[in-house]
């Protein structure tokens, strides 16, 4: 190998030396700008559900059937009939009382009630 060739190799791994931690930056960005365009895209579909979903909430009906619906609400003059099953589901082998997640609200407040009356 001749002195000529030996620093032409020097200065060559010198320059690939210098330009690799740059390279690398580089496509560590580019990583970065991809995670970040996939996240904004998810974002904005999320977005887009929820004004969805808040559109659903201008629609005076849909206001009507979700109170009707989660709160047990009547209008003036109907009644109001809840039938109670009283027979324990074949699925439930608990020994303590189960909790029925479609208990309607004022049923957990009473029993709150009843629970802070009963624990003084």
């Amino acid at each position: 190998m001749s002195g000529r060739t030996a620093v032409i190799a020097l200065v060559l791994s010198a320059l690939a030396l210098s330009y690799a931690y740059p390279v690398r930056t580089y496509l560590e960005q580019r990583a970065e700008i991809n995670r970040l365009r996939d996240s904004q895209g998810e974002q904005a579909q999320r977005i887009a559900e929820l004004e969805a979903e808040r559109a659903k909430w201008d629609d005076p009906a849909y206001v009507k059937a979700q109170a009707r619906e989660r709160l047990l609400l009547v209008e003036p003059g109907e009644e109001l009939i809840i039938i109670v099953d009283d027979k324990p589901d074949k699925g439930d082998k608990d020994s303590g009382p189960s909790k029925s997640s479609k208990d309607p609200w004022f049923d957990d407040l009473w029993e709150s009630f009843d629970n802070a009356d009963n624990s003084g």
